[in-house]
């Protein structure tokens, strides 16, 4: 593994499967690996889950982690190339992750999209840059299009509590108070798409498909009742529109998920990526219910995280 940016980047699914079960029964095992190595972390975008499990892995493994809010703890970054900055930019990044790659060992970085532009944010520009000027490892703590530690995450988490060799998992759409990129779904499809003892299947109402890309192979449903029929797993999330870019088409408080709807499944497990809107997105009684995972799954995180940050220093 040279970076982490997409499921593509896993290799073996199943080798980094078992990887991860293993630093997850024995966390603090492994800091030879980590010993006298800096993580370095950088965020364009608010996180609360996905910088403090990057930075308790990087704990777990024996390193040290630094953390920068780009444009806030740093210079006013200058992302074109050939620019005359003679504008409010004060460092160009090719010098500033130049500069990062010294002080680290692997840098991690959090990009998020403008959802204005579909191709500008498709080109994961920003990220591209990233990898052209990184001299260290990049993993990528989320971009304008994919997510693959929270989709690994949620990967152990279905590994670890399936009951059966092959199950059913559902990615279904949920409303939203606001237009919420595709970066999540996006990943989860991208992995979950994959996994040869997982039947996949996506529901959402008409005008919400994602990039075909990641959705390969996977069976898009919209009537939800028949997709989460003797569903397993069922992870609920919100996305705006891929064609419409950026668009909220409906508001449809039918697709909140609910007991009723869980009542479809086969006494499913529920999964939710978090911050969730309670009571839009997903009602309370299945939130705190006996079947959801949410805060395993959140705790997972960490996991998923220590085991790439082990591949990628090793």
């Amino acid at each position: 593994m040279k970076n982490f940016i997409s499921f593509a980047d896993a290799g073996d699914y199943r080798a980094l499967l078992q990887q991860a079960f293993e630093i997850k029964a024995n966390p603090y095992g492994y800091k030879h690996i980590g010993q006298n190595k800096t993580i370095g972390l950088i965020f364009f975008n608010p996180s609360l889950r996905t910088r403090l499990s990057s930075v308790k892995a990087a704990y777990n493994l024996g390193a040290q982690a630094w953390v920068l809010n780009a444009g806030a703890d740093s210079w006013t970054l200058e992302m074109a190339d050939g620019a005359v900055m003679n504008g409010s930019t004060q460092e160009h990044i090719k010098d500033a992750i130049a500069v990062m790659s010294e002080y680290c060992d692997v840098l991690g970085v959090r990009t998020f999209p403008t959802l204005q532009d579909r191709e500008a944010d498709y080109s994961e520009d920003v990220l591209n840059k990233i990898l052209q000027y990184a001299t260290v490892p990049v993993i990528s703590l989320e971009s304008a299009t994919l997510h693959p530690l929270q989709s690994f995450a949620d990967l152990i988490t279905v590994a670890e509590t399936k009951q059966k060799e092959r199950v059913k998992v559902v990615l279904t759409w949920a409303p939203h108070v606001r237009p919420l990129p595709q970066c999540v779904p996006n990943s989860f499809c991208d992995w979950f798409s994959e996994i040869d003892w997982i039947d996949f299947v996506i529901t959402h109402p008409e005008g919400y498909e994602l990039d075909p890309r990641f959705t390969k192979g996977a069976r898009i449903e919209y009537d939800q009742r028949r997709a989460l029929e003797g569903a397993d797993y069922v992870q609920a999330k919100n996305w705006s529109s891929y064609q419409d870019y950026g668009q909220i088409l409906t508001q449809d408080a039918d697709w909140m998920l609910t007991p009723m709807h869980m009542a479809y499944t086969d006494k499913a497990k529920f999964m939710h990526c978090l911050p969730v809107r309670r009571n839009v997105e997903v009602s309370d009684a299945v939130l705190d219910g006996p079947g959801s995972l949410i805060i395993q799954e959140a705790g997972n995180r960490t996991i998923s995280m220590q085991t790439v940050l082990h591949e990628l220093l090793k």
